[in-house]
C-alpha cells in the first residue's frame, strides 16, 4: 500500500471484515487514522471567497455532508453532520446559512459516535459537529461566519442511479406519512426521488445506485414512519438529463419515460446504453446529458 498514491486518489486500500461479528473493525479504524490526510483547505465554487487553511484564526466555515433522522426513538429529530473546514466553531455561535442567506443558531451542537451523543463546546478544522433539529438543512449546504467573507462549497458528488422502482403505499390511509417519509429519505440522500407525470406524486420513482438502497428505504418507511410500501422494479438502467426544448421529441420516442427531479431537471429513463445510442442515432439534434461524466 502506497500512501502517496492513495492521497492522490490513484489507489484505494481494501480491508475485509464483518462488522456484525466485530471482525476487522479495529483494523479499519486504525487504517483510517494512519492513512487519512490531515485537514486541508477546501475548494469553493468559482466567485466565492477562499475559506483559508487549517489556521483557527480564519473565519469559520463548514458544510453539511450528511443528514440523519430517527436516531433518537423518543423524538422525531433531524441531525445534520457538519464538517468544519476553517476557523473555530463554538457552540451557540450564529452562522449564516449560505443557501438561504439566513442566520442559523448552533445552540444544540453535539459530538456523535454511533448512537452516543455528547454536547460539544468547540470544534476545529477536520472535526465533525452534529446540529440537532436541522430539518431545513440539506446535504451540501454551506455555513460561514457572517463576520467573514461569504463562502460556498461545491455540492456533494452524486452517483448516477442504475436501479429504478415505483413506490406506492400499501395502506391509502397512510398517504400523508408516505409523502413525508419519501421527502425525508430524499433529503437524507437514501434514494433519489423522481416524479413521472404519467404516474403522479402518489407513485414516485425511487432511483438508486444499488438495490440495497431500496431495502433500506422499505425498512425505514415501515419502522420509522409507519408507512409500509410496495416497490415495483422498472426495466430502466440509465437516466439522461433532457433540455426543455427537446422534451416533446424525447417523450414521443418509444420505451422512454420522462421524470422530473427535485431541482426541476428533466430526466429521461432508458433501458440500457444501447437504447441511448439508438435514440441518438435517430435524433442527432437532441442532446442527452449524462448524470455522471464517467458514463460518457
Amino acid at each position: 500500500m502506497d500512501r502517496e498514491s492513495f492521497l492522490q486518489g490513484k489507489t484505494t486500500p481494501m480491508l475485509f471484515g464483518a462488522a456484525l461479528a466485530n471482525i476487522g473493525v479495529k483494523q479499519l479504524l486504525d487504517t483510517v487514522i494512519e492513512l487519512a490526510p490531515p485537514p486541508r483547505a477546501q475548494p469553493t465554487d468559482e466567485g466565492a471567497a477562499e475559506p483559508g487553511t487549517r489556521d483557527v484564526d480564519t473565519p469559520f466555515s463548514g458544510f453539511v455532508f450528511k443528514i440523519q433522522a430517527g436516531m433518537d426513538t423518543n423524538h422525531r429529530d433531524h441531525l445534520a453532520y457538519i464538517r468544519v473546514c476553517s476557523g473555530r466553531f463554538e457552540r451557540g455561535m450564529v452562522v449564516t446559512h449560505e443557501r438561504t442567506g439566513r442566520p442559523f443558531a448552533t445552540k444544540y451542537a453535539q459530538s456523535v459516535f454511533g448512537r452516543e451523543r455528547d454536547t460539544i463546546e468547540e470544534a476545529f478544522p477536520g472535526d465533525v459537529v452534529g446540529l440537532v433539529n436541522a430539518s431545513n438543512l440539506t446535504v451540501g449546504d454551506t455555513f460561514f461566519d457572517p463576520a467573514g467573507p461569504a463562502v460556498r462549497f461545491p455540492p456533494m458528488p452524486a452517483f448516477a442511479p442504475e436501479h429504478f422502482a415505483v413506490a406506492s403505499v400499501r395502506d391509502p390511509g397512510r398517504s400523508k406519512q408516505f409523502r413525508k417519509a419519501i421527502a425525508q429519505l430524499e433529503q437524507e440522500g437514501v434514494v433519489q426521488v423522481l416524479i413521472s407525470e404519467s404516474r403522479g406524486d402518489a407513485n414516485p420513482i425511487l432511483a438508486a445506485v444499488g438495490p440495497l438502497q431500496f431495502e433500506v428505504a422499505q425498512f425505514r418507511m415501515e419502522h420509522e414512519f409507519g408507512a409500509t410500501i410496495r416497490l415495483d422494479t422498472l426495466g430502466f438502467l440509465l437516466a439522461r438529463i433532457v433540455k426543455p426544448e427537446d422534451l416533446d421529441e424525447v417523450a414521443s420516442a418509444p420505451g422512454i419515460e420522462i421524470t422530473r427531479r427535485r431541482d426541476g431537471a428533466l430526466l429521461a429513463l432508458f433501458r440500457d446504453i444501447w437504447h441511448v445510442r439508438s435514440f441518438q442515432r435517430n435524433h442527432k439534434d437532441v442532446e442527452l446529458i449524462a448524470l455522471d461524466a464517467s458514463e460518457d
